[in-house]
């Protein structure tokens, strides 16, 4: 074969190929839009049966004709938290019984008949009549469908022109004794199958990989022994598609994407031990013979019809490989402990509002004191900062945001059914109540944030800063603590105390404001510090505001008042001396340290 003859035969098998992938491509696409997004709902609401998943993963896969694309698409599902891994596991094994139909398809093309019938069912007899139906939709369709209906012809016809292209290039290779050689080195178990992996892995398609094989034995003795192994090395190199989608996934999306992984590292190593071993006894004759495109399209589909049913029943095997490979961190095992504690937020519930409200109302306590605890965590920072405290305050935080979604939304949901007044009022105090809560864990994560920052700039307060911070931070967190153990309880007496405390608080930030003035004034501190200090001022001056939120929630609970700042200067006025005792009291409490000006 001379050097012109070699690059044409390797030019039209390149680009055979990729107008084979192309064309892949562009009807896979056509299939997905053709479903208008109806594909992900309908996997999204599969049960925990495994049998619905597995046969569902098989109909979604032979639609869209891509394991590759299917298996992406519960990757994403699953990162999003719409799927549970163990219901993802039946859907991958299902798309890799499914993704062997369309070796089949191809195969159509291996039909040699004089009959007209049986001529018509051969792709290179209709693609052309869907080609120019393709373009003639895709010139004057005007409809979207229409258009779809385009892509999906035109991408199935450019597939099957790219086979042909492949089929082609590849005739001269059957008169050439060195490709024979290099061919039946395939049949080496080994080598058959690091050819059919690496192929898979550079093309990302187990379908590209088995289409050349399939071309290639159209026009070159392609025996059983050559094609078994590349089939089956194929299988394992699909997965590189699902593994690179993965890379910006959260971590189940990765642990998703390994189970894919797993079960074809799995069933390649079996069907290759058992198959070989049993060979090595029987001296399989058939493996001489010739495959052809049936042949090929057969091991395929045999190979993952005895795993994936045999695999079904102990597919939680693949999850708890993955959750090995990637284990479940501080972080996960938090949130997860928290999305227990919220399943008492059952709908079932909510044909008995009281109840419901009830089970809202707990879940509230509970998230009032991951607040508490958030507030506790980061205010410590600024005195002994410690990174791994660091990291509890940022996944308190995280917790506390996921509460306030979840009673958010099923408080939306008791306020659709009938309330009496009493629970009506309830209702919304706790709403604001929450929101309240929410707020706190942010500001919390603030100060997280400003300790940080002065972490990694290595500053320091002077000491007659920090003595005074520590007075203020004393009293944001009586405060803080007060105002929860007051919704927690219900204690009336304690919400009455917020209120006073909350304005030692707004006093006390003028006055540490007004110092630090001062001491930039005479030097004594710096702008960066002066800066930190502002910011925390702010943050924990909020904190005592959301505090004096709950505490007047807490008290209007019994009346049908709902205007706050009125409602606070009556308290005021009716309570007087106590009203003023109580700040005196909390005045003298945390009564800065004298300055030496």
């Amino acid at each position: 074969m001379t050097s012109i003859e070699l690059l044409q035969l390797v030019g039209g098998l390149i680009g055979g190929l990729a107008l084979f992938l192309y064309g892949m491509s562009i009807m896979s696409a056509g299939l997905q839009q053709a479903s208008g997004g109806r594909l992900e709902t309908l996997l999204a609401k599969i049960t925990k049966n495994k049998i619905i998943a597995y046969l569902f993963g098989i109909g979604v896969t032979a639609l869209v004709q891509s394991s590759s694309a299917s298996t992406v698409m519960v990757v994403g599902l699953v990162n999003s938290g719409i799927m549970t891994l163990h219901q993802a596991v039946n859907v991958i094994l299902g798309a890799n019984l499914g993704t062997t139909f369309t070796a089949w398809l191809l195969s159509l093309n291996a039909i040699s008949s004089d009959n007209l019938l049986m001529n018509l069912l051969k792709p290179a007899t209709f693609t052309p009549f869907l080609a120019i139906t393709g373009i003639g939709l895709l010139m004057f369709g005007k409809t979207d469908r229409q258009k779809t209906v385009s892509s999906i012809l035109l991408g199935f016809s450019v597939l099957m022109f790219g086979m042909q292209n492949m089929s082609n290039a590849v005739a001269p290779l059957k008169d050439s004794e060195s490709f024979v050689q290099i061919l039946m080195s395939f049949s080496n178990p080994v080598i058959g199958f690091l050819v059919g992996l690496l192929f898979t892995m550079v093309i990302q398609s187990s379908a590209g990989t088995i289409g050349v094989l399939q071309a290639l034995s159209l026009s070159v003795h392609v025996t059983y022994a050559i094609a078994l192994p590349v089939v089956i090395g194929a299988e394992v190199g699909t997965c590189i598609t699902a593994i690179l989608s993965s890379l910006g996934a959260g971590k189940n999306g990765k642990r998703t994407a390994l189970m894919h992984l797993y079960f074809n590292i799995i069933k390649a190593s079996c069907a290759m031990i058992i198959f070989y071993s049993l060979n090595a006894i029987f001296h399989f004759s058939f493996l001489a013979s010739a495959a052809g495109m049936v042949g090929i399209a057969g091991i395929h589909t045999l190979v993952n019809l005895i795993a994936t049913p045999i695999m079904l029943p102990f597919s939680g095997i693949l999850a708890k490989l993955a959750l090995l490979t990637i284990p479940i961190d501080a972080k996960e095992k938090e949130i997860r402990e928290s999305e227990q504690a919220l399943a008492i937020l059952d709908d079932r519930f909510l044909s008995n509002p009281a109840f419901a409200l009830e089970q809202a109302r707990v879940s509230a306590r509970e998230m009032a004191g991951y607040a508490k605890e958030s507030m506790v965590a980061a205010i410590s920072l600024m005195f002994d900062f410690d990174q791994e405290t660091a990291d509890k305050v940022a996944m308190l935080e995280d917790r506390v945001d996921h509460y306030d979604d979840a009673l958010a939304t099923y408080l939306v949901k008791i306020n659709g059914s009938q309330l009496s007044s009493k629970d009506n009022q309830d209702l919304s105090v706790l709403l604001h109540t929450i929101g309240d809560l929410e707020r706190i864990s942010d500001h919390a994560l603030n100060v997280q944030e400003i300790a940080v920052r002065m972490q990694e700039g290595r500053r320091t307060f002077s000491p007659a800063a920090s003595d005074e911070l520590l007075t203020y931070c004393d009293a944001v967190l009586e405060i803080v603590n007060t105002a929860v153990d007051a919704f927690v309880t219900g204690n009336r007496n304690l919400a009455r105390s917020v209120e006073p405390l909350e304005e030692v608080i707004d006093a006390l930030t003028i006055e540490i404001r007004q110092r630090h003035v001062n001491r930039l004034k005479t030097g004594e501190c710096t702008v960066d510090l002066g800066i930190d200090l502002s910011d925390l001022a702010t943050d924990l001056e909020r904190v005592g505001d959301h505090c004096s939120n709950i505490g007047i929630d807490l008290l209007l609970d019994d009346t049908n008042e709902f205007d706050t700042h009125e409602y606070l200067e009556m308290v005021k006025k009716e309570e007087g001396p106590e009203f003023e005792i109580l700040v005196k009291k909390f005045s003298d409490r945390y009564a800065l340290p004298k300055t030496e000006h």
